[in-house]
C-alpha cells in the first residue's frame, strides 16, 4: 500500500524542490515529491543544463574556427552538425534526470509522478487519485516563459522549449527579449550561422545588468555580427510562405522584418494555477506567490520558493531558499536570502556576471544615506593569464562603500565571467572589506587575479593598469 502521510510534501521537482526534498530527509522528516512532468523542472530539462550544453559546443566550434591563431593546423573547415550538437544536449540533460531519480531514491524520497492541489490544511489532492497529509507543505511548481500576443507561438514562432531542439539552422532568426534567456540564444545561433536580431523594449540589453557592462556586452554582440535594436517592441507577426513578417516599432518608428524563425524570450510567469491557492490564505500579486523571508505564506503550514515566489529567477536561489526553508521547519537556525549577495550570471558569449549593486543604484543608496562610493575596473588587456589564453577583452567592475569598504556590487564581462563571479560571492557572504580583498593573495597566472586588480583600482593602487 502506498504511504500517503509524510512530515513534509514537496510539490514540484526543479532546483528547488528536489533539493528540499533531500535537505528534509537528511533531517530526518519523511518525505514526498510531487512532479507531474520530468524530475529537475525546467532548469535541468528544458533551461539551465540543455542550454549550457549548446553554448559549449558553440564554444568548441568557434575554437575550432579560431585553431590557427593557436598554432593548431589540419583540422579542417569547422562546421556545425546541428542534430548531433542537439542530441549532445538532451543526453546532457537525461544524464542529470536520471541523477536526481537516484538522489531521490538514496535519500528515501517517495515520488509520485502527478499534478497536486491544495485540499484544505495540511491535505494535498493528486489528480492520480491519492490525497497525501503532511505537517509542511513547500510549493515549488516553477515559472513558465511569458506569451505575447503578438507572436502567438507555434512552428515558427518559439519559445524556448523549440528554440532548444530546432530541426535545422534557421537563415534569419529574431530573439524577442535581451535578458540573460535571449541574449544566450542569439549568441548560439550566431555562432552556428544564422542571421540574429536581438531586440528589447528597455534602452539597453541585459538591462538587469550594470549599464557600462551592458553597453560592453552590446559593443561584443555586434561585433559578431548581431543586430541590435532596444527601446523597440513587436506589435503585430504574421507567418509568410518562407517564415515570419514582424512588424516593429523602435520609439515610434514603424518597420516590418521578415525572418525564419522567431525565439520569444520576454520574460516568465509563475505557475500558480491550478494549486488550490483560491480555498487558502496563499496571496498570490503578479503570478507569484507572496512569502516572508523564511518562504512561509500567509496558509499556515504551507511555503514556497525558487521561481514561483518571485525574483530573482535562479536556479541557484531556489536551491539556496529550499536549504533555508526546511532548516526553519526542522527549528534550526536559519537567515533570510538577501538577493544582494546572490550571483546572477548571463552564458553568452562573452558571459556577463554580477552580484549586488550595479554602479547607478550603489550611487542612489549611497546619497540617500550620506556616502559615497568608489568604483574599481581593471580590463583582462592587462591579465597574463587572458592574454595567453586570448581571451583579453573584457572588464571587472567593483563598487564599494567610499566609508566602510563594503563590497557593494561586482560585475564582470569576459567568457569566463560566470566562474570569476564566485570569488567576489564568497567575499559577499564572509562581509570582507576591501583591506580583506587588498591583502588576499592570488595565484599567478590566473584569470582571478584581475579581482583582485578591479579592488586595487577602487582605492588607487592598481598594479597593471
Amino acid at each position: 500500500m502506498t504511504k500517503t502521510t509524510f512530515d513534509l510534501v514537496v510539490v514540484g521537482g526543479g532546483p528547488g524542490g528536489y533539493v528540499a526534498a533531500i535537505r528534509a530527509a537528511q533531517l530526518g522528516m519523511s518525505v514526498a515529491l510531487v512532479e507531474r512532468a520530468e524530475l529537475g523542472g525546467i532548469c535541468l530539462n528544458w533551461g539551465c543544463i540543455p542550454t549550457k550544453a549548446l553554448l559549449h559546443s558553440a564554444t568548441v566550434l568557434r575554437a575550432c574556427r579560431e585553431a590557427a591563431h593557436y598554432g593548431v593546423t589540419g583540422a579542417g573547415e569547422a562546421r556545425p552538425d546541428l542534430a548531433a550538437m542537439v542530441a549532445r544536449s538532451r543526453k546532457v540533460a537525461g544524464r542529470l534526470g536520471q541523477g536526481v531519480a537516484h538522489l531521490m531514491k538514496k535519500n528515501g524520497v517517495t515520488v509520485f509522478a502527478a499534478s497536486a492541489k491544495l485540499a484544505g490544511a495540511g491535505r494535498l489532492a493528486l489528480d492520480d487519485g491519492n490525497t497525501l497529509s503532511a505537517k509542511h507543505i513547500i510549493l515549488a511548481t516553477g515559472a513558465r516563459a511569458r506569451e505575447l500576443p503578438a507572436l502567438p507561438l507555434g512552428e515558427r514562432i518559439w519559445a524556448y522549449r523549440q528554440a532548444l531542439v530546432p530541426a535545422e539552422i534557421p537563415k534569419s532568426l529574431l530573439v524577442v527579449g535581451a535578458g540573460a534567456i535571449g541574449a544566450e540564444f542569439a549568441s548560439f545561433y550566431r555562432a552556428v550561422g544564422a542571421e540574429v536580431t536581438l531586440i528589447d523594449m528597455t534602452a539597453e540589453i541585459l538591462p538587469q545588468e550594470d549599464a557600462e557592462i551592458s553597453a560592453l556586452a552590446r559593443k561584443a554582440f555586434e561585433k559578431q555580427g548581431i543586430r541590435v535594436l532596444t527601446q523597440c517592441a513587436v506589435t503585430s507577426s504574421s507567418l509568410t510562405a518562407a517564415g515570419v513578417k514582424v512588424a516593429l516599432d523602435q520609439q515610434g518608428k514603424r518597420s516590418e522584418l521578415d525572418v525564419e524563425r522567431v525565439i520569444v524570450a520576454a520574460g516568465i510567469v509563475g505557475n500558480v494555477e491550478n494549486l488550490g491557492l483560491e480555498q487558502s490564505r496563499v496571496k498570490v500579486e503578479k503570478t507569484h506567490i507572496v512569502t516572508d523571508g523564511l518562504c512561509r505564506t500567509g496558509e499556515p503550514g504551507v511555503y514556497a520558493i525558487g521561481d514561483v515566489a518571485g525574483a530573482p529567477w535562479l536556479a541557484h536561489k531556489a536551491s539556496h531558499e529550499a536549504v533555508l526553508c526546511v532548516e526553519a521547519i526542522a527549528g534550526k537556525p536559519a537567515h533570510p536570502i538577501d538577493p544582494l549577495r546572490i550571483p546572477a550570471c548571463t552564458y553568452s558569449y562573452p558571459q556577463v556576471a554580477s552580484i549586488g549593486m550595479s554602479e547607478a543604484r550603489a550611487r542612489e543608496h549611497a546619497a540617500k544615506n550620506g556616502g559615497d562610493i568608489r568604483v574599481g575596473k581593471f580590463t583582462f588587456a592587462g591579465n597574463g593569464k587572458a592574454i595567453a589564453m586570448g581571451e583579453d577583452q573584457g572588464l571587472v567592475k567593483t563598487v564599494f562603500d567610499a566609508k566602510s569598504g563594503e563590497l557593494l556590487g561586482a560585475h564582470i564581462i569576459h567568457p569566463e565571467a560566470s566562474e570569476l563571479i564566485t570569488g567576489y560571492g564568497v567575499a559577499a557572504a564572509l562581509e570582507a572589506t576591501e583591506e580583506d580583498l587588498m591583502h588576499t593573495v592570488f595565484a599567478h597566472p590566473t584569470l582571478s587575479e584581475t579581482l583582485h586588480e578591479s579592488v586595487l583600482s577602487a582605492f588607487g593602487r592598481a598594479l597593471h593598469a
